[in-house]
């Protein structure tokens, strides 16, 4: 079993227009506060991405915000967070991200969502981290990126147990179990980092 003490979660700076989309962010923010899960996110009070604040904040959970200083300066960071770690770019802030977590949950979102999944995903394959990955595929959201992740397994450019690093569930509940339960794939040799 795979103790998530803190998921970092991956979502849209903007609300979207499915109602569905905003309550699950409410709701997994809600979750994981009742399981004394610290929520790690992007910092901002605006889009899905404050509302899973907001859910965390409302259960009185504990929320790590982790912003660029170029983005804090435009004031979208949330007031009511535990601790707000500034860094100097959006790699900086990536890497933090991923050093403070236990696992990872992308929610919708636009392009940032994408990068910052396929970016954690992509450090899983190389055997940066051996942490959980999930995608909450809220109404389906997901379902047009998981076809084109299935098309690529099928053209040879994605190996199936590099496909199934991404845990898949509509359910946070059943999603978290499945991270929980993770066991990571073993990482080739000449990937390994070599021992100085």
């Amino acid at each position: 079993m795979n103790s998530l003490n803190s998921i970092c979660v991956f979502c849209g700076s903007s609300e979207g227009n499915d109602t569905r989309v905003i309550a699950e962010a409410l709701l997994l923010g809600e979750k994981l506060a009742e399981q004394k899960i610290t929520l790690v996110y992007g910092a901002a009070k605006i889009g899905i991405m404050g509302k899973v604040a907001q859910g965390a904040m409302q259960q009185k959970g504990k929320v790590i915000g982790v912003i660029p200083e170029f983005l804090k300066r435009k004031e979208v960071v949330h007031q009511g967070l535990d601790e707000l770690i500034t860094t100097v770019n959006m790699h900086e802030r990536k890497m933090k991200m991923q050093e403070l977590s236990d696992g990872f949950i992308t929610m919708p979102g636009g392009f940032g969502t994408l990068e910052e999944l396929f970016e954690i995903i992509t450090w899983s394959q190389l055997g940066l981290h051996q942490k959980p990955i999930g995608l909450l595929n809220t109404g389906g959201f997901y379902n047009d990126l998981l076809a084109l992740l299935e098309n690529m397994v099928r053209r040879g450019f994605l190996k199936m147990e590099n496909y199934e690093l991404l845990l898949v569930d509509d359910d946070i509940d059943r999603l978290l179990n499945k991270m929980r339960t993770f066991k990571p794939i073993q990482v080739p040799k000449w990937l390994k980092p070599e021992r100085t």
